[in-house]
Formats: structure tokens, sequence, C-alpha cells
């Protein structure tokens, strides 16, 4: 039941984003950033509550470290890519030019 209202929520997201296409709505950039933040903030106010995590803090070391890592870089590289095949531009380095 839930997965349906998270399906609602973004339809609805849609199609008020369609309805209000020809108006500027740069505030909304904002607002994201910030719920992005307020988000990160109370996952960490979760992790810190939560006592199994904290008495396992030390066990978590180097492996999880590099695994983080991977999937940031491998993340940013991603959206890079994806960034750069969507907007057309050429990657540096690579030139078709004869």
């Amino acid at each position: 039941m839930f997965i349906f209202v998270i399906i609602g929520l973004m339809v609805s997201g849609v199609a008020v984003g369609y309805l209000m296409r020809n108006r500027k709505l740069s505030f909304v950039h904002r607002i994201i950033t910030l719920l992005i933040w307020i988000l990160l903030f109370l996952l960490g106010v979760e992790v810190g509550n939560n006592e199994a995590i904290i008495k396992g803090l030390h066990t978590i070391g180097l492996e999880a470290l590099i695994i983080t890592l991977a999937a940031v870089v491998g993340s940013v590289l991603g959206a890079w890519g994806l960034w750069a095949v969507i907007s057309g531009k050429k990657m540096e380095g690579g030139s078709d030019e004869r």
C-alpha cells in the first residue's frame, strides 16, 4: 500500500510540473537542497540514536570505507558520464577531427 502512495506522489509531482512548465520555478532548487540537508541530518540523528550501530562502529573498519569511497566515486563518474551524453558534449581527450 505504501508503494502506491509513493508512486501517486511522484505522478502528482510530474503532473504539477507539466502544468507549471511555462512558469519560472527557480526557487524549487533551493527547497530541494534544503530538504536534502534536512534528510541527511535526520539520518545522522537516527544513526546516532541506534545503539547497535554505535556499539558496532569500531568494527566497520577499512573495508566499509573502501566500499563507500568506491560507491561515491562510481556514482560521480556515472553521473558525469550521463551528463556528458545527455548534454551532447564531447568528453575531453577524445576528438573526432581528422
